[in-house]
C-alpha cells in the first residue's frame, strides 16, 4: 500500500487508516478486537484513530498491539471533560489530564497526534485547550497537535501555527470541504485525515445500518438520492459503491489517509484492494463534483462534524 507524508508532521502514513469508533460503541467482542488490531497491522496499514470518547478504545489498543507500537501512527482526540478526570471541558487542565490518561491506556510513552475533538471556533481561539495541546509537545508527551472538525471552523484551524492535522469530513455525500478547506490545509501543509471517506456506505437501505452510523446516515442518504449518482457514473460497475466511494475521497488533493471504521477484517482487506487502483480519472472526478454541486446549487450541504 502507498504511503503520503502527512504534511509538515513528515510522518508517513498509508493511504487507508483504521477508525476505532465501531470496535468501541458496536460492543465487539474484546478478543475479536485484540485480533481485528493486529490484523490491521499484519496488513499495512499503519494509522490508527481513536479518541477519548471512544468507550474502551484506548484501552483495548494499550492492551492487544502495544507490543507493536513501532509499526503505527497513534492519532487520538481529547477536549471534552470526564467525571475521573480533573477540569472543564475544553481547558488546558482536562486536555493535560486527558493526554497522561491516554499516554497510560494505551500503554506508550508518546501520542503521535492529539486531536482537539471538534470544539468551536471561540474555543478554539479563545480557551486554553490548544495551549494545553502545545504542553503536552512541548513535554514530550504528544508528537503533533491537530483539530478534528469540520467547516468554517476546519478552515480556521489549518491556518492556526499549532496545527499540524486535521481530520475532517470528505466524501462523495460530504464535499464543501474539499472547496473551503482542503486548499488552505494544503497551502499551510497540515496533514489532513477523512473521516467518513465512503459516507458510512449510505448507498445502502438505512434498516440495514448499525446503530451508531444512523445519525449520520440519514442526511448521507438523502444527498445521494438528491445527487442521484451511480458507480457507473465513474466508469465502474453499477454495484461498485464502496470503491467509487474510498477512491473519490483519495483523489483529492490534500488528503493524506482515509479512515476506515469497521468490525470486520474482511472490510479492511476489500478496501485496502480498492486503494491499490489509485485515484479514480479525472472525468469520473468531475462528474462525481458536479452531481454534488448541482443538487446543492445553495451550497448548505455542510461538512458533519
Amino acid at each position: 500500500m502507498t504511503k503520503r507524508t502527512l504534511g509538515k508532521t513528515g510522518l508517513s502514513v498509508t493511504s487507508l487508516g483504521f477508525g476505532s469508533a465501531p470496535v468501541s460503541y458496536l460492543n465487539t467482542e474484546r478478543e475479536s478486537a485484540g485480533k481485528l488490531l493486529n490484523e490491521l497491522l499484519d496488513m499495512g496499514i499503519n494509522l490508527i484513530d481513536t479518541a477519548a470518547s471512544y468507550p474502551g478504545s484506548e484501552e483495548l489498543i494499550g492492551e492487544f498491539i502495544s507490543h507493536r507500537r513501532d509499526e503505527y501512527v497513534l492519532v487520538s482526540k481529547c477536549g471534552q471533560a470526564f467525571p475521573e478526570l480533573p477540569g472543564k471541558a475544553w481547558t488546558a487542565e482536562v486536555v493535560l489530564a486527558t493526554v497522561d490518561r491516554a499516554l497510560k491506556q494505551m500503554r506508550t510513552d508518546v501520542i503521535d497526534v492529539m486531536l482537539l475533538h471538534s470544539c468551536n471556533a471561540r474555543l478554539l481561539q479563545e480557551s486554553d485547550a490548544l495551549a494545553g495541546l502545545v504542553k503536552a509537545r512541548e513535554a514530550g508527551k504528544i508528537r503533533f497537535a491537530g483539530y478534528s472538525g469540520d467547516n468554517d471552523i476546519a478552515a480556521l484551524a489549518v491556518t492556526m501555527p499549532d496545527i499540524a492535522v486535521l481530520e475532517t469530513s470528505i466524501s462523495i455525500a460530504d464535499q464543501l470541504n474539499i472547496d473551503t478547506v482542503l486548499p488552505k490545509a494544503v497551502a499551510n501543509n497540515v496533514g489532513v485525515l477523512a473521516k467518513r471517506p465512503i459516507a458510512n456506505a449510505a448507498w445502502k437501505d438505512i434498516s440495514q445500518q448499525q446503530g451508531m452510523y444512523q445519525n449520520y446516515v440519514k442526511t448521507y442518504t438523502e444527498r445521494l438520492a438528491k445527487m442521484r449518482l451511480s458507480p457507473t457514473d465513474a466508469g465502474l460497475p453499477a454495484d461498485a459503491w464502496s470503491e467509487m466511494a474510498l477512491r473519490f475521497t483519495l483523489s483529492q488533493p490534500g488528503v493524506h489517509t482515509a479512515i476506515i471504521g469497521t468490525t470486520n477484517p474482511k472490510n479492511l482487506a476489500a478496501n485496502l484492494a480498492v486503494v491499490d487502483k489509485g485515484p479514480l480519472p479525472k472525468p469520473a472526478l468531475d462528474k462525481i463534483r458536479a452531481t454534488f454541486l448541482t443538487a446543492d446549487p445553495g451550497r448548505t450541504w455542510t461538512g458533519q462534524t
